[in-house]
């Protein structure tokens, strides 16, 4: 009897969380104003595809990439949410110290996350531990009214979209060639584990 494999939705949630990312950090950076590019990347890129990736590794039996991918997605809709609703009269616009509140929270589950990728590999960590740093500069540069925090963090967050594209790429790619054409950084622990698998 044949067992089905199923496909690894990381790279999937990854780019949704990466692209997403990256194209709202040129925002921040001050190179491009907040249009419907953004937007619409965060509802069905970053938001519904990585919800969606979510649902996959939750199939897959994996309860961070579950927690991680469901949450990230409902963030971006969420953020479009505080975006757009005051413009269609449905909520008050929210202030900026609340605005930075809101970020702080998701600071603080990003952390967690972070401690979660200790024992994953090194491309994961850059990835969560950069999406903190980001999320810190963000709360601070919003409750403080710093611009000149605001503007660096756009810096800080294109570095980390870029981070994950790059893991994304390297999943697809390695699994597709069966060898590491693009390396991240796997643990030693699982290292031991392929090796005595192939021996």
């Amino acid at each position: 009897m044949q067992t089905k494999t199923l496909a690894n939705p990381g790279p999937l949630g990854l780019m949704g969380f990466g692209m997403t990312t990256i194209l709202l950090n040129l925002h921040n950076a001050g190179f491009f104003p907040l249009t419907a590019v953004i937007v619409s990347m965060g509802i069905f890129y970053g938001g519904l595809i990585q919800i969606l990736a979510g649902m996959m590794e939750f199939k897959k039996g994996n309860t961070f990439g579950t927690t991680a991918f469901t949450s990230y997605g409902a963030f971006w809709l969420s953020l479009v949410g505080i975006l757009m609703l005051p413009r269609m009269g449905m909520a008050d616009a929210s202030s900026e110290s609340f605005l930075g509140a809101y970020l702080g929270i998701w600071g603080v589950f990003t952390l967690f996350m972070f401690f979660g990728t200790l024992k994953a590999n090194r491309g994961l960590q850059v990835v969560f531990g950069s999406l903190t740093i980001l999320f810190a500069l963000l709360c601070f540069g919003n409750m403080t009214g710093n611009t000149a925090v605001l503007h660096f963090a756009g810096f800080e967050g294109i570095f980390c979209g870029a981070s994950a594209i790059y893991l994304a790429m390297a999943e697809v790619l390695n699994e597709q060639y069966g060898r590491t054409v693009l390396p991240i950084g796997e643990p030693k622990s699982h290292a031991r584990d392929v090796n005595a698998v192939t021996a």
